[in-house]
C-alpha cells in the first residue's frame, strides 16, 4: 500500500512540477498536431482541390470533407457582402471608436462582433484597418482608420484583434474568428488623395509611420491573416513584392498566418499595374511572393487569378511550382484547423429568422457612442442646453434624420456597415429625450447631394419660431468611404449656405457634424458658438447625440486626425519635421499654417488643470527606464473625462525625426475638484529612434517629454530627460 502511495505521490509531484512546462508546451503540441493533420490531408488532395482552397471560400472540396471558411467585413460590426440579414449590431465607425481613446472599448466591441460573426457562420473577417492616415482627408477611407498616429493606431489595432480572435486558450475558439490586418503597407500614402493611388515613400517613413501597427498586430496580438494594399512600393506592386511579404512580414516580423489578396489584386498585377501580360503570369507572381488566398468578390471566373483554368496546366508542366501551392494551401488548412472547423458541422442559416445581434451589444454600441463624441467649440457655454429654459427647439439639416432605406444599409452609419434592425437618427434621439417638454420643429433644409435651396424657407421658419437650433450637417456614405474621394474638403452641396441662412436668424445654434473625414468648416468655426464632432456613432447615434446636447453626457472624446483649414493645406498632420515655419512665400505667407483643430484636441463641459510633469529619474542609462507623472485636476462643477497625452522628442539625434511622437495616453474620469496623478513609462519603446542603419536604438542625449491635453504646443507642459 505504501509503495502504491509513494508512486501516486511521485506521479503527482512530477505532474505538478511539469504543469508550467506542460502549459507552455501545450500550444506547441497543438501546433504540431495540426501540422501533422495538414500534411496528411495535403497528401490526399488533388491539384484542383489545392487550387480551390486558395480562393476565399473554397466550396469545391467536399470529397475530403474540407470545411468552408466563410468571410465577412467586421470594421464596426459584422457586414456580409449580401445585406439580407438586417440583424447585426452596428457600432461607431473606426474613426469614432478611436476617438474614445479607450482600447478596452474597442476590444469589447470586437469580441461582441466575433460572437455575431459566429452566429452567422462567419469565421474569417477582413478587419481591422491598420492604415495610418497620412494627413490627406481627400482620401475617402479616412473614416475606416484609427487616425494619423502610428502609436494610437497600434494600440487600437491590437485591442481589436485581441477581441476578435481571443487570446491564449480562447484564441480562435468557438466564440472568436480570424482577423485580417490591412492594408500592408502604406496604403494612404498616395499622391492625389485617391483610393489605391500611386504612392512613393522612403523606407524610413514606411518603418516609422506605417509599420508599427502591423508589427504590434503580429507580435502582440498574433493576427491570423494579413491583406496587402492595392498599390506598389518602390515600383513593385505589394501583391508581388517579396521584400514586403517575405523579408519584412514573415522573416522580420515573424508573421505565420496566411496572406489574402485585396479584391482582385492578383489579377490586377496585369490589368492595373501592367506587369504581367496574362492572368497565369499574374497568378505566378502573387503565388511566389507568398499571397496564399485570392479574394475576388462575386467569384467571377473571368477575374480570378487562382483557379484551375489559369494555374493547372502551368503547374503540371512545371512541377517546381507545386511547392508554392502546397505552402499556400497548408497555411489555409492550418487556419481552418485552428478555428475548429473540421470538428463542427457548418451552420445552416435561415435568412428569415436568424438574429445575430443582441440587446446587450446594442447597449454597448450606445455606451461607445457616448464616449466618442468630441466637443470642438463651446463659446459662452451654449452647451449643454437646459431643457427647462427652452420651450421649442429647431432640428435642421440634411443629416438630422434618415429613414430605413429600401436597399442596402443606412448612409449615416459609414462604410462597411452592417444592416441593423433600427437606426436612431439625431432627430429620433432628440425627440425621445425631450418627450413633451420641448416642441421640436424639424426641417431638412437641403439634401446632401443637391444644390437646391428649395428647403431653406422652411428651415429658416423653423429656426425663427424656436428658442435654439440644432443644425446637423456633414457627410454620408455617399460623400465618403472606399472609392469616394474628394477634390475639396468644404461642406458638400449647399450646406454652408444653409448654415449662413440659419446663422442670420440670430438664434443660439449647436452644429452637429455627422461625417467620415475632417472638413474645412472655417465659416462654421468662426460663426457658430457650439460644435460637436460625432463622426458615425453607430445604430444608437441619435441617443448619444441627444445625451451630449442636453448634458446627460459630458463629451470627452479627442480628435485622432487633424482638421485642415483648406484643401491647399493638405497634408495636415501633427507628424511634422522641422521646416522654415513662417518664412515661406505663397500660400502660407499671410495664412495660418496651423490646423483648424489639432490631433488630440477636444473640449469638455468642465475645465481641467495640469500640474508640472515630473520624472522619477531625470537621468537614465540608454538601457534603463523611468516614468513621468502629472497631476490633473477638474476645476469645474461637472464630472468629466480627460485624455492625458504624452509625447516624446529626441532633441538631437543622428537622423531627422518628427517634432514629437505620441507615446502614451490615458483617459480618466474626474469629479468636480478631484485630482488624479497619471503616469507614463519611459524606456526603450518610447525613446528609440531608427538610426542610419534602420536599427532601433536609444541614443545618448536629452529628450523633451511633453504631457497635456492635445498635440498643440500651447496645450502641453514639458520636462527634460537625459540619457547617458
Amino acid at each position: 500500500m505504501k509503495k502504491y502511495l509513494f508512486l501516486l505521490i511521485t506521479v503527482s509531484l512530477l505532474f505538478t512540477g511539469c504543469q508550467s512546462s506542460t502549459s507552455n508546451s501545450a500550444g506547441n503540441d497543438k501546433d504540431q498536431e495540426i501540422n501533422e493533420k495538414v500534411e496528411a490531408l495535403l497528401s490526399q488532395m488533388t491539384l484542383d482541390e489545392k487550387i480551390a482552397e486558395m480562393t476565399q471560400d473554397a466550396p469545391a472540396n467536399e470529397r475530403l470533407g474540407i470545411p468552408y471558411m466563410k468571410y465577412a467585413e467586421a470594421l464596426h460590426g459584422v457586414w456580409l457582402v449580401l445585406d439580407y440579414y438586417g440583424n447585426t449590431t452596428v457600432y461607431p465607425q473606426a474613426i469614432a471608436a478611436a476617438s474614445t481613446w479607450q482600447p478596452e472599448l474597442i476590444k469589447k466591441m470586437a469580441s461582441q462582433t466575433a460572437l455575431e460573426a459566429r452566429a452567422l457562420g462567419v469565421t474569417h473577417t477582413y478587419s481591422p484597418n491598420l492604415d495610418v492616415i497620412s494627413g490627406d482627408p481627400r482620401y475617402g477611407r479616412v473614416e475606416e482608420s484609427y487616425g494619423e498616429d502610428p502609436y494610437l493606431v497600434s494600440r487600437m489595432g491590437v485591442a481589436f484583434i485581441q477581441g476578435l480572435q481571443g487570446m491564449g486558450d480562447e484564441r480562435f475558439d468557438e466564440n472568436h474568428v480570424i482577423a485580417t490586418a490591412k492594408h500592408f503597407i502604406g496604403y494612404p500614402e498616395n499622391r492625389r488623395g485617391i483610393n489605391g493611388g500611386f504612392s512613393d515613400m522612403s523606407e524610413r517613413r514606411l518603418r516609422e509611420v506605417y509599420l508599427p501597427p502591423f508589427e504590434a498586430a503580429i507580435k502582440e496580438a498574433k493576427v491570423g491573416s494579413v491583406m496587402p494594399g492595392h498599390q506598389d512600393y518602390n515600383g513593385v506592386p505589394n501583391h508581388m513584392n517579396t521584400w514586403l511579404l517575405k523579408d519584412i512580414l514573415r522573416d522580420e516580423l515573424g508573421f505565420d498566418g496566411f496572406i489574402v489578396s485585396d479584391n482582385n489584386d492578383v489579377a490586377r498585377l496585369g490589368t492595373m499595374h501592367f506587369i504581367a501580360e496574362t492572368r497565369t503570369k499574374s497568378a505566378l507572381l502573387g503565388l511566389k511572393a507568398g499571397v496564399d488566398m485570392d479574394l475576388v468578390i462575386g467569384k467571377n471566373e473571368k477575374l480570378a487569378a487562382y483557379n484551375s483554368k489559369v494555374l493547372k496546366d502551368t503547374v503540371t508542366q512545371n512541377p517546381e511550382l507545386l511547392k508554392y501551392i502546397d505552402k499556400a494551401t497548408s497555411r489555409i488548412l492550418t487556419a481552418k484547423y485552428n478555428l475548429g472547423l473540421f470538428d463542427t458541422k457548418p451552420k445552416e442559416i435561415d435568412t428569415k429568422t436568424v438574429y445575430a445581434g443582441k440587446k446587450e451589444h446594442q447597449d454597448f454600441s450606445y455606451e461607445m457612442a457616448k464616449k466618442a463624441i468630441i466637443l470642438l467649440k463651446n463659446d459662452n457655454n451654449v452647451l449643454p442646453l437646459d431643457m427647462s429654459n427652452i420651450k421649442s427647439l429647431a432640428v435642421i439639416g440634411p443629416n438630422a434624420h434618415e429613414n430605413r432605406p429600401k436597399k442596402g444599409t443606412y448612409s449615416l452609419l459609414g462604410g462597411y456597415s452592417g444592416l441593423p434592425p433600427f437606426y436612431v437618427s439625431a432627430l429620433d434621439g432628440i425627440k425621445a429625450k425631450v418627450g413633451d417638454k420641448v416642441k421640436i420643429n424639424y426641417a431638412k433644409g437641403c439634401d446632401l447631394l443637391s444644390n437646391s435651396k428649395a428647403g431653406f424657407p422652411a428651415a429658416i421658419a423653423a429656426a425663427k419660431k424656436s428658442d435654439a437650433v440644432v443644425l446637423v450637417i456633414g457627410g454620408s456614405r455617399k460623400t465618403g468611404g472606399e472609392g469616394v474621394d474628394r477634390a475639396d474638403l468644404n461642406l458638400y452641396g449647399v450646406q454652408q449656405e444653409l448654415v449662413k441662412a440659419i446663422h442670420k436668424t440670430g438664434k443660439p445654434i449647436v452644429a452637429v457634424l455627422i461625417n467620415g473625414r475632417p472638413l474645412s468648416i472655417n465659416y462654421v468655426v468662426e460663426n457658430i458658438p457650439s460644435i460637436l464632432e460625432t463622426w458615425y456613432l453607430g445604430m444608437r447615434s441619435g441617443d448619444a447625440i441627444a445625451d451630449a446636447i442636453f448634458g446627460d453626457v459630458n463629451p470627452g472624446g479627442k480628435l485622432t486626425v487633424s482638421f485642415p483649414r483648406s484643401v491647399g493645406q493638405v497634408p495636415v498632420t501633427y507628424l511634422e519635421r522641422p521646416d522654415f515655419i513662417g518664412s515661406g512665400k505663397g500660400l502660407f505667407k499671410n495664412a495660418d499654417k496651423s490646423p483648424l483643430f489639432p490631433f488630440g484636441y477636444g473640449l469638455s463641459y468642465t475645465t481641467f488643470e495640469y500640474g508640472e510633469p515630473k520624472l522619477d529619474n531625470t537621468t537614465i542609462n540608454a538601457d534603463g527606464s523611468t516614468s513621468v507623472s502629472v497631476e490633473v485636476t477638474n476645476k469645474g462643477n461637472r464630472v468629466g473625462d480627460e485624455v492625458v497625452q504624452m509625447y516624446v522628442r529626441d532633441d538631437y539625434a543622428s537622423v531627422g525625426r518628427y517634432l514629437k511622437l505620441l507615446k502614451g495616453f490615458q483617459r480618466i474620469t474626474l469629479k468636480p475638484g478631484e485630482t488624479k496623478t497619471v503616469s507614463f513609462k519611459l524606456g526603450f519603446d518610447e525613446l528609440n529612434v531608427l538610426n542610419q542603419n534602420m536599427k532601433k536604438v536609444v541614443e545618448p542625449g536629452t529628450f523633451t517629454i511633453s504631457v497635456g491635453a492635445s498635440s498643440l504646443k500651447e496645450h502641453l507642459k514639458t520636462v527634460k530627460l537625459t540619457v547617458k
